[in-house]
């Protein structure tokens, strides 16, 4: 006779999910926002490109100096040590006059350079020679210190493509062709909360006054934060009582008006899991066992016109798989072109000689040799691990690993940002 678990016969389970598949379908069944709005361009950080960004002019709009020098006629100095008057001031922001034949032009960077002048020689290649002139000190190359018109953007040319996540580079980029706003995404509209009677928020009762079996509600602290990092505007609807009618009630509410529904914990099976059957009750819902570790348990549904994302309740559990899952899907949302970072092949400088069956994911850190160290402690419970490392160690199922062997590492960096 079969075992069982949880009140679910073990031999009815489906086979753990393997992440990519589980990624895929993810996506698969999810649909880019088709709103987008103008946004100032100081505000447009972190948001997501709607269009194609064309310029509509040059950069620079003319030749201009790289240096502060003297604008010359190449041909006109054979040797070094020659002799030339100078023959106008050229600062940046002013208007240059045609270069008299015989002469050099004092000039300062980021300044029209005038025209019939092909070379910039710097100041600190040449020296004064008497009232009003300048000894040239060395020969200069043709289209020295000399940055060409449109060298860095051409008119007509496509400075940022439609779907790119806009960054502080990319924000001045557009203002660098006179956009002084840019039409994004809509952010995702979320609605958070938490369940469980177990939880507490920090600064309702204190360390030393907490309940036996209490806990601090640290999930919903890294969440909501996680969300803003991904462009989304969070409401959090604080802590659901564990009954089965305030968990509809709760649901109910937050699928109007969002565009997802995040909870972490209380999608298993036992008597006191409400956000399963009470996602079920209002909507569909499937629940998939993942192939990797730590992050098990994931859901997905739909209420309403609202997507439901149920994630593990252990903090690790929930971190990764929101980072690996949750994070591409809100991306695809907004439309954005790159959902996943690029990985890093480094040396572990651990030994891991126990291979799990899952797809691992710890917990670890570059050191000053360019490797990367390990978390001793790996339980999706130790929250100090995901502070700790700057990355995950993406580890395929059935994989040990020995000291030097090469790792694919996700950073942090990447995947918070």
């Amino acid at each position: 006779m079969p075992g069982s678990r949880g009140g679910e016969p073990v031999s009815t389970r489906p086979p753990l999910k393997p992440l990519d598949e589980a990624l895929a379908e993810l996506l698969a069944r999810t649909e880019p926002l088709q709103q987008a709005e103008d946004v100032p361009t100081f505000d447009a950080d972190g948001r997501v490109l709607a269009e194609d960004l064309v310029s509509a002019l040059q950069v620079p709009p003319q030749d201009n100096s790289s240096m502060d020098g003297y604008a010359v006629r190449r041909a006109e100095i054979a040797d070094e040590g020659v002799v030339l008057p100078v023959s106008q001031r050229i600062a940046a922001g002013q208007a240059a006059q045609p270069l008299q034949p015989g002469t050099a032009a004092r000039i300062f960077t980021g300044a029209p350079v005038p025209p019939g002048a092909d070379a910039i020689v710097m100041q600190e290649h040449t020296e004064a020679a008497g009232e009003g002139g300048v000894r040239i000190l060395s020969v200069p190359q043709a289209g020295q210190w000399i940055r060409r018109s449109g060298e860095d953007v051409s008119r007509g040319s496509v400075v940022l493509h439609g779907g790119q996540r806009l960054d502080p580079a990319a924000c001045g980029l557009a203002a660098s062709i006179g956009r002084d706003r840019l039409r994004v995404a809509r952010r995702p509209r979320v609605a958070l909360f938490s369940t469980g009677d177990e939880l507490v928020m920090p600064g309702t009762v204190a360390p030393e006054q907490m309940p036996p079996g209490a806990i601090y509600n640290s999930n919903r602290f890294f969440l909501r934060q996680l969300l803003a990092r991904c462009g989304c505007e969070v409401s959090d609807l604080g802590i659901v009582p564990d009954r089965r009618d305030a968990t509809v009630d709760a649901i109910g509410q937050a699928s109007q008006g969002h565009d997802l529904i995040l909870t972490s914990g209380g999608v298993s099976v036992g008597e006191e899991d409400h956000i399963r059957p009470a996602v079920q009750q209002l909507g569909s819902l499937d629940l998939w066992q993942i192939a990797m570790k730590p992050g098990k348990p994931f859901a997905h549904g739909r209420v309403g016109a609202a997507h439901f994302i149920g994630l593990p309740g252990n903090p690790v559990s929930s971190f990764v798989t929101f980072l690996l899952l949750v994070r591409p899907f809100l991306l695809k949302l907004q439309g954005a072109s790159r959902l996943q970072p690029a990985a890093l092949m480094l040396p572990a400088h651990f030994d891991w000689p126990h291979a799990d069956k899952r797809r691992e994911f710890l917990r670890v850190r570059r050191n000053a040799e360019g490797g990367l160290e390990l978390f001793p402690n790996q339980s999706s419970g130790v929250l100090t691990s995901t502070v700790w490392c700057d990355g995950l160690l993406d580890n395929p199922p059935g994989r040990t690993i020995a000291r030097g062997d090469a790792a694919r590492f996700l950073p942090l960096a990447e995947l918070l940002a």
